[in-house]
């Protein structure tokens, strides 16, 4: 985790004077020309951001954290992780439990679930001493208490900084991240995939352009090849070994890709009779927790898997296997065995069993990080080391089909060429494929003034975005559009960044603030005349004596005409039908408000044929009573939410219940 030294500074130029406060600064503390321990620090306007927190795969200990040391992490307001893989997420327990964060973290639903799942099984399987173990298992529980869960398009704000996210593809539960900060948007993507699966939607495409979009660049200029190409090699490979009593190895996550490729194996041997006597194993300590973590999540999966009769991942074909103890290798068989990068557990031990074997095959279905064993047999080498230290020959077949759901080349430059941000950061990426990619991207954007960065390991890039304060008015007050020259006026209420002007009595209904009327009493003494006498008769009367001359007279009159005239404002009178006209008119009032407010919360909120306000979220829909304030749904998660929202809104519609 040593510093790298001084970070080299990459500025945006511009012809006016560029202030501190203007400064935005993006600094990869890992995926900086890596593949690996991703996490990008941002900082603008006294707001700072981690996005994503993982480990290197290749390294152990301290050297495969990010390098945290280039930061103060209690200077970090809130923690965004965009998906469960361990280069995004592995080392999120030690950043919380062992440093000085103070902040928040952010993560989608499905990403939490999986989250502790894979934490905890890589606390297990992990073959390092006690002393370099990063962390264990109480401080992955501690963890989860810290974590707060966001919707898919669901909006946050904290201290100033405003962010949400859309699906990314990739994995169940990844997200890209759009976060603002005083009106300047940046996109950061982590892992994105373009392409529609078996299971998983593509990513979604922003409703508009960010002015900083920071990128995966993975597979730099490749392209990836059709998928029904790969699905057929795939599926001839492994047929072709199992016909000649050869075991198939595909090393692969415990969830991601893993699910990908059992949908593919399944359908694949419901189609081929002759394979039904040949077993397929799930070979992880968490498959079957896995597969129940997916049964729950369907919802946030495409219309395929969406509209399947029965559950696509209640297999028939496929067993899960917990331990090699119990494997029974007795003659051909498929295994799907995790972790991915061979570097331990199951997927190496049966690799250090099968390698020396002609007839075997291993299948790499993936991008490969380097520095790995599984990176290391794509180039075939004649030997590999075992994991008892002896050397052995390499002499199974090894294929490189990859079904990583990363965004090739093409994906790449279609998704910007939409987006078109004027700054854009390559991150994940190695540094010669990132660099191809960085000159294919000058090239397309050569008739703009798009800048492009592709910055190292605690390499900082600086530009500097000049922003007018500006105020919105809302409310009553925005109604009817002002005439050139009139002045408006409000109330001036600033929260974060943003300035809105509203009339006092809109105050509770668009901020957390309240109006009050205050009843003044003040008793001053006076004198009013020495010859003339003012006495109190009751609530309503007063009386005046005094004895005629020139100057009582004049004050006796001055007194009458004082108080003759605050007897003038006399106290209008409603009429009772007026009076429950206007209740009726502020009561549909509140209701706009209401489903306004509603409407901004969840997105689509509409009315049914019940009266009921009928919400969807992610294909989860709650029925929203408003008289009574019950809600009805199947999704017990959504339906704590509505109801907790439709309280709160209407506390501050209607903060105090109307006297009868």
């Amino acid at each position: 985790m040593a510093s790298t030294g001084q970070p080299t500074s990459l500025k945006r130029r511009d012809s006016s004077i560029n202030r501190e406060e203007d400064r935005l600064i993006v600094k990869p503390l890992g995926a900086g020309n890596e593949v690996g321990r991703s996490c990008v620090y941002m900082s603008y306007r006294g707001k700072t951001i981690l996005f994503d927190c993982g480990i290197h795969p290749a390294y152990s200990g301290m050297a495969a954290l990010p390098y945290f040391d280039e930061i103060d992490p209690s200077t970090v307001d809130v923690l965004l992780i965009t998906h469960f893989h361990l280069d995004h997420a592995a080392s999120l327990p030690y950043f919380l439990e062992k440093t000085p964060f103070k902040g928040r973290v952010f993560m989608t639903y499905a990403t939490k679930a999986i989250y502790k799942l894979l934490l905890s099984d890589y606390v297990k399987v992990s073959k390092v001493s006690v002393e370099d173990m990063l962390f264990d298992e109480h401080d992955i529980n501690r963890s989860m208490d810290k974590i707060e869960v966001i919707d898919f398009h669901q909006t946050v704000e904290v201290n100033g900084i405003r962010f949400w996210c859309y699906t990314a593809g990739h994995v169940l539960g990844a997200a890209m991240f759009m976060v603002d900060i005083a009106g300047v948007r940046v996109l950061y993507t982590g892992d994105y995939s373009r392409e529609e699966d078996r299971h998983l939607r593509a990513a979604e495409m922003p409703e508009f352009s960010p002015d900083v979009c920071i990128i995966e660049s993975t597979y730099g200029v490749q392209l990836h090849q059709p998928r029904n190409t790969l699905e057929k090699r795939f599926t001839d490979v492994i047929h072709s070994t199992i016909s000649q009593g050869g075991r198939v190895l595909i090393p692969s996550f415990a969830l991601g890709r893993a699910q990908e490729l059992l949908l593919i194996l399944d359908e694949y041997w419901a189609n081929h009779p002759e394979l039904h006597n040949i077993p397929i194993y799930y070979a992880s300590p968490l498959a079957k927790k896995c597969l129940n973590v997916y049964e729950t999540y369907t919802l946030s999966m495409n219309d395929r898997v969406q509209n399947a009769k029965s559950n696509p991942f209640s297999f028939k074909y496929i067993s899960a296997l917990s331990s090699i103890d119990v494997f029974k290798d007795v003659g051909p068989s498929v295994v799907m065995a995790s972790p991915f990068g061979l570097q331990s557990g199951l997927s190496r031990q049966l690799f250090d069993k099968w390698c020396s074997a002609k007839k075997n095959a291993c299948i790499i279905p993936g991008y490969v990080v380097e520095g790995t064993l599984a990176k290391t047999i794509i180039n075939e080498p004649k030997d590999v080391t075992l994991m008892n230290g002896l050397a052995a020959p390499l002499n199974m077949q090894i294929h490189y089909i990859s079904f990583s759901a990363h965004a090739d080349s093409s994906q790449t430059r279609a998704f910007l060429e939409e987006l078109n941000p004027p700054n854009i950061i390559l991150v994940h990426g190695e540094a010669n494929a990132m660099g191809r990619l960085k000159q294919m991207l000058v090239s397309q954007f050569s008739d703009r003034s798009t800048k492009i960065f592709t910055p190292k390991n605690c390499q900082s890039v600086e530009m500097y975005f000049h922003s007018q304060k500006m105020a919105k008015t809302i409310g009553r007050l925005a109604e009817k559009s002002p005439e050139v020259g009139e002045t408006v006026s409000g109330l001036l209420v600033k929260k974060g960044f943003t300035y809105q002007i509203m009339a006092s009595d809109d105050l509770h209904v668009f901020s957390q603030l309240s109006t009050a009327n205050i009843t003044q009493r003040i008793t001053i003494p006076y004198s009013v005349h020495e010859r003339v006498t003012m006495k109190q008769h009751s609530e309503k009367h007063i009386s005046l004596h005094w004895t005629s001359d020139p100057i009582s007279d004049l004050v006796s009159d001055s007194i009458v005409a004082l108080v003759l005239s605050i007897n003038r404002e006399v106290p209008k009178v409603i009429v009772e039908s007026e009076a429950i006209k206007a209740e009726e008119e502020n009561e549909k009032k509140a209701e706009k408000v209401i489903h306004a407010l509603l409407v901004s919360l969840f997105g689509n909120v509409t009315v049914g044929e019940n009266g009921k306000l009928v919400i969807s979220v992610d294909g989860n829909v709650a029925e929203l009573d408003k008289q009574n304030g019950d809600v009805e749904s199947e999704n017990e998660g959504l339906k704590e939410k509505v109801r907790t929202a439709f309280k709160r809104v209407q506390s501050a519609v209607k903060p105090f219940p109307l006297s009868s």
